[in-house]
């Protein structure tokens, strides 16, 4: 039975001032995955995420699973307002989730909508805290939870965790993953962390010079695509190196011999043996 689609890239181009940035892209993002862009800076990893979203004009078509289209939550890179705003996490939310004027005071389902929320990305005692007092991940899960707000059937972000410590980073997606398994949420992130996709995502479209390769992180992360793709070594699965790596016994360093260590450990452990 064919994988399901919510999402549907049939010849799909966008051009800039001249300047093709993808061309003639046909893809199938499955329903109820986590699909993650990769691809170097300027590969057009963020403009495929924005013709999702209606935002750059393009040929060809893109093709929504009934009930998505005006069910898209969508997580930027950067809160693009002054954080140093004195305002609540929970009047933040509030703010993003209906008409109600501020002023008026958080509705009691306005409270409950935002305190749920927030549970749900981990920040459950954040409500009262002040934005300017987060840290960026916390920021960034603050503003996760207002993209679940609406109950979106498809999840957009756009490097959510850029500029985010390993802690903060790995946090996020474990969020993410949950969510896509408790909701059956389609989801669907541009990100530069390949071995956070490799573990996380069910789905990857690389993004390289105006075209896109798809498939299983294990497909498309192999030494050779990464090498085309970036120009250098990038061993994300090891029975897929391209040339035999071999680990210093004693520093865990790679070398491309059995013999000869960058550390030369065995030598130096052998001289102080003498």
């Amino acid at each position: 039975m064919a994988e399901k689609s919510v999402i549907d890239f049939d010849r799909m181009s966008v051009a800039f001032s001249g300047r093709q940035v993808l061309h003639e892209v046909s893809l199938a993002i499955p329903e109820g995955g986590l699909t993650v862009f990769v691809g170097p800076n300027g590969a057009g990893k963020t403009t495929l995420l924005l013709s999702i979203m209606g935002e750059v004009p393009h040929t060809g078509e893109i093709r929504f699973a009934h009930g998505v289209r005006g069910h898209i939550g969508y997580v930027p890179q950067h809160l693009e307002a002054q954080t140093s705003t004195p305002i609540t996490c929970e009047e933040f939310l509030a703010l993003n989730a209906g008409r109600r004027p501020l002023w008026l005071g958080i509705g009691r389902e306005g409270r409950r909508a935002a305190s749920e929320a927030l549970e749900r990305v981990g920040m459950a005692t954040s409500a009262r805290r002040c934005i300017s007092e987060l840290s960026g991940g916390e920021m960034r899960r603050v503003l996760l939870a207002s993209a679940l707000l609406r109950h979106p059937a498809l999840l957009l972000l756009d490097e959510p965790a850029a500029g985010v410590d390993l802690r903060g980073e790995r946090m996020f997606w474990e969020i993410l993953n949950e969510l896509r398994v408790q909701d059956a949420l389609s989801i669907v992130m541009v990100s530069h962390n390949l071995t956070l996709a490799a573990h996380y995502a069910t789905h990857v479209v690389c993004v390289y010079d105006g075209t896109c390769q798809q498939g299983t992180p294990h497909q498309i992360f192999t030494a050779g695509n990464l090498m085309s793709v970036f120009g250098i070594p990038i061993h994300i699965y090891p029975d897929q190196c391209t040339v035999p790596q071999h680990l210093c016994p004693t520093c865990g360093a790679f070398s491309q011999c059995e013999q000869v260590h960058p550390c030369q450990c065995q030598h130096r452990q052998a001289g102080g043996a003498q």
